[in-house]
């Protein structure tokens, strides 16, 4: 058996997104990602999948020509390899990251989204190599499907007119209503049992009614509301104290762990986050403050799928929750997201997914929710195989894009419908 990389190629894309709204605004027509393939001396391939904005492309091109040559089971050498690779450190902001709703951006935060994605494709390679599923190379799982969460969003029925883009059957979610009838579809079509809803983007009052209205549609179901740090202190104790009787926990209210320490000790509504502890240099500090109470990995976020394991080791160790964040995502990251999640003892919450919402993929057979959940495949590697017509049209449409497309910007999309738009300074409220 020859472990050997010889190729690594790397796949920018443009997929299909619909017209989510959040805080900053609203999502593009089409989302860039990054599909890696990792092959072997033996022909193995392996894939991957992380962000495909420019600079996680600035890096993950210097990262594959070093890849080559070295083992496919190298795994920690991966990190070096992220070391050695020099990344301008001023191209990537030290301070919170609102527009990107991705918490705070640095240089090392980017290395560790780019490792993520090799680390996944070694693991599939590897996988399929000794026969093994990616689970049981990670420890063995603990459980057999793995439970996820329906992802509401506020949303336009189409994206504004003259714009170009795929649509969709979910119709308009503007008001409680429109919530509600989006909640029932994800129902109906994937059997999901718990909601979160994206809020931020309307006056706290109105989503508070809208919560209101799922804990009626869906009595005793987990609700979660993110605003995504769009409120103060103050508007956020207000908020839990109004929905406490019915929220499984509130997601990132306030902006920044000293915010979040502020809402924590003024509630007993646990509080979640994917933006302020979001590497393991930030862990101190919240869970010294009590800041968080719930801490939803991404392995996108903390360089792939053993990070996210010692991640909770650590807060099982503290006693903290966790779970899975979600961003827009093709299959190759709900295969890789379900693996590792079912490795996870302590895994007390649904996970998130924005998975339901992407109309495309590059899989030859899309995963499958049943009852909410994912079944845990035993195959070798991640147990999905590359459609190779979708990836080459996906990635043609890439390369047609001007570069409008190639960087997500929700306030530019939302300039195409309110020309004097700009991301809200925050707090919001």
């Amino acid at each position: 058996m020859n472990l050997t990389i010889t190729d690594v190629r790397l796949t920018p894309i443009l997929v299909a997104d619909p017209p989510l709204l959040n805080t900053q605004g609203v999502h593009q027509p089409y989302t860039p990602r990054l599909i890696v393939e990792v092959e072997t001396a033996d022909g193995v391939t392996g894939v991957g999948e992380t962000y495909g904005d420019t600079r996680y492309l600035e890096l993950a091109r210097p990262f594959a020509e070093r890849l080559t040559g070295r083992q496919v089971s190298d795994l920690n050498g991966l990190f070096t390899i992220a070391d050695d690779v020099a990344v301008d450190g001023s191209q990537v902001s030290g301070a919170v990251d609102v527009g990107g709703l991705r918490g705070v951006q640095t240089a090392d935060k980017l290395r560790l989204s780019v490792v993520s994605g090799f680390e996944v494709a070694c693991l599939d390679a590897l996988g399929k190599a000794l026969g093994l599923p990616v689970h049981a190379l990670l420890g063995g799982k603990v459980r057999d499907s793995v439970e996820y969460s329906a992802y509401l969003f506020y949303k336009w029925a189409a994206h504004p007119e003259g714009v170009a883009a795929e649509e969709d059957d979910w119709g308009a979610a503007l008001d409680p209503d429109g919530i509600v009838a989006q909640a029932r579809k994800f129902t109906e079509r994937y059997g999901f049992t718990s909601f979160k809803l994206k809020g931020g983007v309307f006056p706290p009052q109105e989503e508070i009614a809208a919560v209101r209205a799922l804990a009626a549609a869906f009595p005793g179901h987990p609700l979660r509301l993110d605003p995504n740090g769009a409120w103060s202190v103050e508007t956020s104790l207000a908020v839990a104290k109004e929905l406490g009787d019915v929220l499984e926990y509130l997601e990132d209210p306030a902006l920044g762990t000293p915010a979040m320490a502020r809402v924590a000790a003024g509630t007993d509504v646990p509080l979640a986050t994917n933006m302020c502890v979001t590497t393991f240099a930030e862990i101190k500090e919240a869970f010294a403050r009590d800041a968080v109470q719930v801490v939803l990995s991404d392995h996108h976020y903390w360089g792939g799928l053993r990070n996210t394991q010692h991640l909770a080791a650590v807060c099982r160790t503290f006693g903290v929750g966790v779970s899975m964040h979600s961003n827009t995502h093709l299959g190759i990251s709900l295969a890789a997201m379900t693996h590792v999640a079912s490795t996870v003892p302590n895994l007390h919450h649904a996970c998130d997914s924005h998975y339901p919402w992407q109309s495309e993929d590059v899989l030859t057979e899309r995963l499958r929710f049943e009852g909410g959940r994912v079944a845990v495949g035993d195959r070798p590697g991640l147990g999905v195989e590359l459609d190779r017509d979708r990836l080459r049209f996906l990635h043609r449409r890439w390369l047609a894009d001007e570069g409008t497309l190639r960087d997500r910007d929700d306030a530019a999309a939302m300039r195409a419908a309110e020309p004097g738009w700009s991301v809200p300074p925050a707090p919001r409220w």
